[in-house]
């Protein structure tokens, strides 16, 4: 008796878990999902594709996808623009603040609809995901209205509806509505800076925050963006502190100087760059000297060829250097000379060529 009072409470627990077996999906509008990084930020899109099933022609305008805002039944009784898909709404979500054809629209997941109209559509982003489609669609959750205009009657009619990314650049991407003839695209905009900048901090303030190669990351790109040098300063210091297990390299110390400088600091970025220097290899040195002549630092730079020449015996990459610091200075004779010299040592076929070239340029007494 007992043992039949515990196998009634064991199918009572599992009656109330309400577990239910997940079987391939046979709705004839197929859940999907599709997503984009740009910069940190993560855009993800879900909805439902329905199919066109022959029925080019009769799609936009009709009950599938209405135009403007009409009372769908079925006891709503509120106009409502299309769901921009089929079943349940279509959300749309941002890690970060974007900017939409050009209108804010701060991070968070939104539903999203769409208000057709024959050479129009106005893009609804609105706070309620958990609906239905759009049959309990209040406009008073309405966030963000913007427009944009379809490209109708393409050429080739797409079966499925779909979401898509194009044309991205660091800061920017085309999201497309797809589905029979018509094309809805509309940009996602972010501030590339901005938003890298905080997802740093972010991770600074977790465990990487004491791994010293995420510190001297986070401080590079900084040097590299022309901002927040004073919290930078502040990363690379950690990087190199040796309570942290921290090894002092070129690399570290070159943006620990780079930094110290852009903040007037010039007498301790002197002293940390000679330091930096005692302990890089030919390859950083030379890449140091081409930074120096990007800042045209002539002078400084052919100081710096000159001791990684004589530090490394001559050494591939030194003779390139040398070449280039003395075509700097306009000394194109001692510049050829290093330039033979350097093609001797070309470590590959790329190399070679760009020396070859060199030799030419030098030969016809030009600068390189």
């Amino acid at each position: 008796m007992k043992k039949y009072f515990l196998l009634l409470l064991f199918i009572a627990c599992l009656s109330a878990v309400q577990a239910q077996l997940k079987l391939p999906n046979t709705d004839v509008n197929y859940p999907s999902s599709v997503g984009r990084t740009l910069g940190t930020t993560e855009i993800n899109i879900h909805y439902n594709a329905p199919g066109v099933k022959g029925r080019e022609g009769k799609i936009w305008g009709t009950d599938i996808a209405p135009y403007g805002f009409e009372v769908l039944g079925y006891g709503s009784d509120m106009p409502s623009p299309w769901r921009a898909g089929a079943n349940e709404c279509t959300t749309i979500s941002f890690s970060t603040d974007v900017l939409i054809n050009g209108k804010k629209l701060p991070a968070g997941k939104y539903a999203l609809f769409i208000a057709l109209y024959p050479d129009s559509c106005t893009l609804i982003f609105n706070r309620n995901t958990e609906s239905w489609g759009a049959y309990f669609y209040n406009k008073e959750l309405d966030v963000l209205h913007v427009g944009t205009t379809q490209q109708k009657d393409r050429p080739a009619s797409v079966e499925r509806l779909t979401y898509s990314f194009g044309n991205q650049t660091k800061n920017k991407v085309e999201v497309a509505l797809e589905w029979e003839k018509w094309r809805i695209p509309f940009s996602v905009e972010i501030d590339f800076v901005q938003t890298t900048l905080t997802s740093i901090r972010t991770q600074l303030t977790s465990e990487l925050g004491f791994d010293p190669p995420s510190l001297e990351s986070g401080a590079t790109w900084c040097l590299q963006n022309n901002l927040n040098y004073e919290e930078a300063l502040g990363w690379i210091n950690r990087a190199t502190d040796p309570s942290l297990g921290a090894v002092q390299s070129f690399r570290a110390l070159n943006t620990k100087a780079g930094l110290l400088e852009k903040l007037g600091r010039k007498a301790e970025a002197d002293q940390t760059i000679t330091t930096a220097l005692e302990l890089g290899s030919a390859v950083e040195l030379h890449q140091y000297g081409r930074q120096l002549l990007a800042q045209q630092k002539n002078q400084e730079a052919m100081a710096v060829f000159e001791r990684n020449w004589k530090k490394y015996k001559g050494a591939w990459p030194t003779n390139a250097g040398m070449m280039r610091g003395y075509s700097a200075m306009g000394n194109y004779k001692k510049a050829l000379e290093h330039a033979k010299l350097a093609l001797a040592q070309a470590p590959d076929e790329q190399n070679k060529k760009a020396l070859e070239a060199a030799v030419k340029t030098l030969s016809e007494g030009k600068a390189l």
